[in-house]
Order: structure tokens, then C-alpha cells, then sequence
């Protein structure tokens, strides 16, 4: 089968605490938007015991052993369901690398699912979302795949009906950020710094259902960690505002920023101007219908 993997952007990204395990405690306002990747998945349940697991990718950077995300998640529901297979992935990367926008936690949930349904599992979403929550923080959120406001570590979701049509563009650079190295920056920031952490709003105020939030909203705690070490990204969300973005904002951890923007015609107008070495993309926000992975069997 071949199955759609959406990209993530985080729409703010609050830090509220830490856990005594060293893993930080989020608020965060998350939408799948329409940037793929594509994954056949080839599968045979009639062949031993034991799972053999192989995976395949165009992008060379990406690491195919059993450290991968894809092979971690059709390792664990193997196990989780008791049976022994022959599966093949192939993974054809359009989402760029390490840049916040979730591209491996969207492989591992998309193949969760998608070998759910070629082995009839009938497993329902809670048993998916916890098995993600397994593999990574990020990862339960393709679950559902719908927009949600993510707390916990990234396990506690709560979804929320699509907002109205707005078009966004993504701009990448083609470095990554390190996730741990982001988290571990803004902790010593924040140690080195005698003024606590100012938010837009209250961490618990709800958001009001089918509306964009404020724009006092639209915060990612990580920037303060990660612009001053990485001068284009602050770059290039000084630049999407300059183009007319109602809003610009640091994916998770970056590199990716993106711009939200009222009318596809000013989207597009500021991805040809910023169109360069960088990827750059205009998207939508994904409806849950829209993310629903199976392209065919």
C-alpha cells in the first residue's frame, strides 16, 4: 500500500514545566498541513515468527536501521500484535530533515496505522496513540491527525475542529536544529536568566472553537534558544512578515519558519520571492479527512 505522511507546524509551542525524567512539559497548538511524505509499504504475513523489517529511503542523510522511526513503529506493533511478517518500507522524504516540522514522528504514525489496517489489527486510536507515545513525543499527534492543543510531553491531546482557510508558507533552510541541543539551550537560558518566562495568555485559557487565535498567541518559547545561534531563520521570519504575513513563527525546535497568510495569491507572491537554495512551500492546514493516509491498497 501507499500512504500520505503530513508535516506539522506548531502554531505556538509554550514550555510550562519539566519532568523530573528531564523531558519537558508543553503547551502547544499543532496542525497538519499538506507537505507529504510518501511511504509504500509492501508487507507479507505468511513467512516465520518473527518480523523481518527493512527500510528504504531517497533521502541519503536518513538513517534506515532500526534506529528509524518507520522501522521502530512496524517493529513495535509486530510485537505489540504477535506476529511475524515480512515488511518492506520505502520512504520517499519531501519534508525536510530536522526542521520542526515532524516528518519521522509522521513516518512511525502513518506506518502504525497503515499496518493496523493490512493486518486487520483493529486496533482503535487510544491503543495507537499510546503505542506512539512509545516511539516519541511527537508521534501520537499524527494519530488522530486533526488539529490539537498538545500537553504532557506531547501524549495529551486535545482536538479541535479545523479552522477557516488560511495559506501558509514554509520556509527551510537547509540545515537542521537538534532537538535535545534546542531543549538543553533554552534550559540554560533560562537558568542564566533572573526573570521568569512571560506568555502571551494564560497557559490554561481555552481556545474559542473554528477561530484563529490572537495573534498575541502565536509564541514559540524556542526561538529565544535558537535565532540568536542561527541568524537565517530570524532572517527569514523578519522577511515572511515583510511579505505580508499576519504571522511568523518558528516551527518545534526550527529550522523551519513559516507565514500565515490571508489569500493564496499573497502566499505564492512571497514563496517565488524567497524561492531560492531554500525549500520553500505553500500549504493549508489538513482537515482529518484530508490527512487520512491510504493513497491505495
Amino acid at each position: 500500500m501507499r500512504v500520505l505522511a503530513p508535516a506539522k507546524v506548531n502554531l505556538f509551542l509554550r514550555i510550562i514545566g519539566q519532568r523530573p525524567d528531564g523531558y519537558h512539559l508543553l503547551d502547544s497548538l499543532m496542525a497538519p498541513v499538506s507537505l507529504y511524505d510518501e511511504i509504500e509499504i509492501v508487507t507479507d504475513r505468511t513467512v516465520g515468527t518473527e518480523p523481518h523489517i527493512s527500510v528504504q529511503c531517497n533521502d541519503p542523510t536518513i538513517l534506515t536501521d532500526q534506529s528509524n522511526l518507520a522501522y521502530r513503529a512496524a517493529a513495535l506493533l509486530c510485537q505489540e500484535a504477535g506476529i511475524g511478517a515480512h515488511i518492506t518500507i520505502t520512504l520517499q522524504k519531501n519534508i525536510p530533515a530536522g526542521a520542526g516540522l515532524g516528518g519521522g514522528s509522521s513516518d512511525a504514525a502513518a506506518v502504525l496505522k497503515a499496518l493496523n489496517q493490512a493486518f486487520s489489527l483493529g486496533l482503535n486510536t487510544d491503543h495507537l496513540c499510546r503505542l506512539a507515545a512509545q516511539l516519541g513525543a511527537d508521534i501520537p499527534f499524527f494519530i488522530p491527525c486533526q488539529l490539537a492543543r498538545v500537553g504532557g510531553i506531547g501524549e495529551i491531546l486535545t482536538l479541535l475542529p479545523v479552522l477557516p482557510q488560511r495559506w501558509l508558507v514554509i520556509v527551510a533552510p537547509t540545515f537542521p536544529v537538534s532537538t535535545p541541543w534546542a531543549y538543553q539551550r533554552f534550559d540554560a537560558l533560562q537558568l542564566d536568566s533572573p526573570e521568569p518566562q512571560l506568555h502571551a495568555i494564560d497557559r490554561t485559557s481555552p481556545l474559542a472553537p473554528k477561530q484563529w487565535p490572537d495573534a498575541a498567541l502565536f509564541v514559540n518559547d524556542l526561538e529565544q534558544a535558537v535565532l540568536p545561534e542561527y541568524p537565517l531563520i530570524a532572517a527569514r521570519k523578519k522577511q515572511l512578515t515583510a511579505l505580508g504575513a499576519e504571522v511568523a513563527l518558528m516551527s518545534g525546535s526550527g529550522s523551519a519558519v513559516f507565514g500565515i497568510f490571508m489569500t493564496q495569491q499573497a502566499a505564492t507572491h512571497a514563496a517565488t520571492t524567497l524561492a531560492g537554495s531554500e525549500n520553500v512551500f505553500v500549504v493549508t492546514l489538513l482537515e482529518q479527512a484530508a490527512a487520512q493516509l491510504t493513497v491505495d491498497p
